[in-house]
C-alpha cells in the first residue's frame, strides 16, 4: 500500500495539461452549460427545414450507436449548448447543416466512450466532481454548491441533477481517455535526450528573466487595417524600441512619450522576473535569445506589435527543494479495525516510544503499511507535495531526530519520525519531467484522434436523420 504517493506520474500530469482544454469542459464552458437552458428556451425558429431546431424537431431517433440511440432532442440540446458556449466566447455560430453534422459526430463519439466506460467500470472521484461544481458556483457568483443547486432548480426543476450527471460523464470520459492515450504514447529516454538538445529546451532552464513587454494594439482587426494604419502602429513600436534601448530607462516615461497621438493606449510595462517555462513558446524563444539590456525587433502578432526588453537575468543552474528522510508507523482503520481500536493501539505504541522503545522495531512489528514496515517504517527521502496534507504538515513540524504525536489521516493513525533534512538539487529531474510533458503535449492529440477513429471504426453506427 503506497498510501503516501499522491503525485501523478509525469505522463499523467502532462496528459492532464493536454486534455484540460481539449477534452474536458473548462470552468467557463461549464458556466455556459449552466446557462444553456436559457439559450435553448430563446432559440428562434429557423426558416430552413433542413436544419434541426426545437420548432421542427419531434423527439425521435436521429442515430443508432451499437445498442444505444441518440434522440433528436439530444442533438437539439447539444447544438444549443455549442452555440451558447461559442456566443460566450465572442464567436457566435449559426445553426447550419455543418454544425449539426459536427455536433452529431461529437455525440456519437461521446456515446461510444460512455459505453466503453460502463464495460470497464470506471468511476469518477466524487471529491473531484464537487470541486468542479464549486468552481462553477464561483464563476456564477455563488458561494456554495447548494446555492448553485437552488438557482438551477428554481429556473428549471432537475437542472442541477442534469449538470452533475454531465460532469460525472465528463470526468469518466477524461479518465478513459487518459488510460487509452497513456497506453499509446511512448516517450523514451532517448526522445527526452534529443528534446533537451534542441533549441526549444531553452524554455526549461531555471534562469529567471526580468522583461519589459509592451504591445502597440491595432485600432481594428488586422485584416481590415489599411497600409497607412499598419505603418502608424509600426512607427510607434520602432519609436518605443529606440527609447527602451537607453540604459536604466524609465519604462513608464518611455511608454508615455511613445504614445503620442496614437489613438489606442499602449499596453504592458515592466513584467518583473519570471522563468521562461512560464511564458508562451513564441515569447520565451525571443527572450532567451536576448542579452541583458537588449530589445527585440518589433514582433508583429494578430493583436498588435510587441516590443520586449530583457532588463535583467538571474542565472541559475540548480533547483533546490527541501526533502525529509522520514519513517512512520501506520495503524489502519478498516472493516477489521474500528477507529477507536486503532487509536487505542497507536496511543499504546506512542507510550512505548516515550519509554525508550526503538522506533524501527515497533514499525517492523506493528505497522500496517507493508511497503515500509519491512524497512523499519522507512519512507526514504520525501519532498513537498508527495504526501497527503496532514502527513506533510506533521513532518514539517517535527524536529530532526524526533518523532511526532499520534495523528490521523484518511488511511488511519500514524506516528512519524524525521531522520534527517536536506536541500536536494533536482534540476535534472525537473528538466526531464518538463521535457516529457512537452513531448506529451505534441503526441497526445494525434494519439487521441487515432484512438477515436479506431473506436468508431469498430462500432455499428447508423444515422437516420
Amino acid at each position: 500500500m503506497r498510501f503516501f504517493t499522491l503525485r501523478q506520474t509525469s505522463q499523467a500530469v502532462s496528459l492532464t495539461m493536454v486534455l484540460t482544454t481539449a477534452l474536458v469542459l473548462s470552468v467557463g464552458a461549464q458556466a455556459a452549460t449552466v446557462n444553456s437552458a436559457k439559450a435553448q428556451a430563446t432559440t428562434t425558429q429557423q426558416n430552413s427545414a433542413s436544419r434541426l431546431t426545437p420548432a421542427n424537431s419531434t423527439d425521435g431517433i436521429i442515430a443508432l450507436v451499437n445498442d444505444n440511440a441518440i434522440l433528436k432532442s439530444d442533438l437539439v440540446a447539444a447544438i444549443a449548448q455549442t452555440q451558447a458556449r461559442a456566443k460566450a466566447a465572442g464567436e457566435p455560430i449559426a445553426n447550419s447543416a455543418q454544425l449539426q453534422s459536427e455536433v452529431l459526430n461529437a455525440l456519437i463519439l461521446r456515446e461510444l466512450q460512455l459505453s466503453l466506460i460502463k464495460r470497464v467500470g470506471l468511476n469518477p472521484d466524487e471529491a473531484a466532481i464537487n470541486k468542479r461544481l464549486e468552481q462553477i458556483a464561483q464563476a456564477e457568483g455563488l458561494n456554495s454548491i447548494s446555492a448553485l443547486q437552488q438557482r438551477l432548480d428554481s429556473a428549471k426543476a432537475g437542472s442541477y441533477a442534469i449538470l452533475r450527471a454531465q460532469l460525472i460523464e465528463d470526468a469518466a470520459i477524461q479518465a478513459l481517455q487518459q488510460r487509452q492515450i497513456t497506453n499509446r504514447v511512448r516517450i523514451s529516454e532517448q526522445d527526452i535526450d534529443a528534446f533537451l538538445a534542441s533549441p526549444e529546451a531553452k524554455r526549461l532552464n531555471q534562469s529567471e528573466y526580468q522583461t519589459v513587454h509592451v504591445r502597440v494594439p491595432y485600432i481594428d482587426d488586422y485584416s481590415r487595417l489599411s497600409e497607412a494604419q499598419r505603418n502608424d502602429a509600426l512607427k510607434v513600436a520602432q519609436n518605443l524600441r529606440t527609447r527602451l534601448l537607453v540604459p536604466n530607462v524609465d519604462v513608464a516615461a518611455a511608454i508615455a512619450a511613445s504614445q503620442g497621438n496614437y489613438p489606442i493606449q499602449l499596453q504592458g510595462g515592466d513584467m518583473g522576473f519570471h522563468k521562461a517555462s512560464a511564458l508562451p513558446t513564441e515569447l520565451s524563444s525571443e527572450i532567451t535569445k536576448l542579452e541583458v539590456g537588449a530589445v527585440s525587433a518589433p514582433l508583429i502578432t494578430p493583436e498588435g506589435i510587441d516590443i520586449i526588453k530583457l532588463a535583467n537575468k538571474k542565472a541559475s543552474d540548480t533547483m533546490l527543494v527541501p526533502q525529509w528522510n522520514t519513517s512512520h508507523i501506520l495503524v489502519k482503520v478498516d472493516e477489521l479495525q474500528t477507529d477507536a481500536l486503532a487509536e487505542q493501539k497507536i496511543n499504546d505504541l506512542y507510550s512505548q516510544l516515550r519509554n525508550g522503545a526503538d522506533f524501527a522495531s515497533l514499525a517492523s512489528t506493528y505497522s500496517d503499511d507493508p511497503g515500509s514496515a519491512g524497512r523499519g517504517g522507512d519512507l526514504d527521502w520525501v519532498g513537498e507535495d508527495q504526501m497527503i496534507g496532514p502527513f506533510e504538515a506533521m513532518m514539517k513540524n517535527t524536529a530532526v531526530g524526533d518523532y511526532s504525536a499520534p495523528f490521523k489521516t484518511q488511511f488511519g493513525w500514524h506516528i512519524l519520525k524525521v531522520e534527517g533534512q536536506r536541500q536536494q538539487d533536482v534540476s535534472d529531474e525537473y528538466r526531464r519531467t518538463m521535457a516529457r510533458q512537452a513531448l506529451y503535449q505534441r503526441l497526445a492529440p494525434q494519439a487521441k484522434e487515432d484512438w477515436l477513429q479506431e473506436l468508431r471504426a469498430g462500432a455499428y453506427i447508423q444515422v437516420l436523420g
